[in-house]
């Protein structure tokens, strides 16, 4: 019974026009009303069907309306559900390295690659491992290899000292190597890393090696490959990040541009220029590396004696791996 009364409710117009219709209809077969009354009836009549008419117009509209909102959160749902997935599926392409997984996870990065992208503090293990390894690479396999490093500018005493302080304030203690970092050790390894860049230079034409320097300290290391980038900090106790661009690739291409930008924005050693105009000996002399540096435009504080100038060579051709 309430579903019928409802049922008039919302059909109480309709019903009405059907109503008037009938009866007219009856008392104009019955000659009960005149052809006037009919024509009158019949545009109320009318009036009632336009009004129903438009009343389910507007019905109609409204629900579209309503489907078509229920559509369009379906597609937003839809579109972020795809994000989701797409940034679930690149999250799977980034590894947490710790201990002994970053020397295997560096060492796979550099095989087979044609680029190699550093930016960091001074370039230790950049020395130590990265650019030997790297000429071996380019040799055994008889193809170029593109090298491009930022490292802090040796002749910044300010950022130098600075970085040192970084250093102290994670250990005071002598590092791996055996040493404590001070200032004075700060800007010999920078200038050890730039004279190790110029003598594989010089030995190697299947290297391309650009170097720059940078008035900022920064407390992240970069080493990005052709297939990956690894992240890893000064800390060795800190585990690191690597981005495999197969899978990563957004961020991949992302740190790609950041890295590009920086090395772009940081001063340009012409080691090109110097190592044509000053040839270095299997075992770099004194006098060879001074002139370098002269080449350079990197003058060496007039501080640096002899033997300090033999210590930059010993780090540069040399180099101890510091997490070895």
């Amino acid at each position: 019974m309430a579903r019928f009364v409802s049922w008039l409710g919302r059909n109480a117009d309709g019903l009405i026009a059907l109503l008037i219709a009938f009866c007219i209809g009856v008392l104009g077969l019955a000659d009960v009303v005149g052809t006037d009354q009919v024509n009158e009836a019949t545009l109320l009549i009318l009036a009632v069907v336009a009004v129903v008419l438009l009343r389910d117009r507007l019905s109609g509209r409204s629900m579209e309306r309503e489907v078509q909102k229920v559509l369009d959160r379906a597609d937003s749902i839809e579109q972020t559900v795809g994000v989701m997935h797409r940034a679930m599926d690149e999250m799977g392409g980034v590894r947490i390295l710790a201990g002994a997984d970053v020397g295997r996870a560096l060492e796979q990065a550099r095989r087979g690659t044609d680029t190699w992208m550093f930016k960091g503090g001074t370039g230790t293990y950049v020395r130590a491992v990265t650019l030997p390894r790297l000429a071996d690479d380019a040799r055994r396999q008889a193809r170029r290899l593109t090298v491009r490093l930022e490292i802090i500018d040796p002749t910044n005493t300010e950022i130098c000292e600075r970085y040192a302080r970084f250093r102290r304030s994670l250990s005071p203690q002598p590092d791996a190597i055996g040493e404590k970092w001070t200032l004075d050790r700060t800007r010999k390894e920078s200038f050890a890393t730039v004279l190790a860049a110029c003598w594989y230079q010089q030995r190697s034409e299947l290297l391309g090696i650009d170097v720059r320097l940078s008035v900022v300290a920064t407390t992240f290391r970069w080493d990005l490959s052709s297939s990956c980038i690894i992240i890893t900090q000064e800390d060795p106790q800190v585990p690191a990040l690597m981005f495999e661009r197969g899978k990563s690739k957004s961020y991949y291409d992302r740190w790609n541009i950041e890295l590009q930008t920086s090395l772009d924005q940081a001063r340009r050693v012409s080691i090109d220029e110097a190592a044509k105009a000053v040839s270095l000996s299997d075992e770099p002399t004194v006098d060879e590396v001074s002139r370098l540096f002269t080449r350079l435009n990197l003058a060496l504080p007039t501080a640096f004696s002899d033997r300090s100038i033999s210590e930059i060579i010993q780090k540069a051709i040399q180099a101890k791996n510091p997490y070895q």
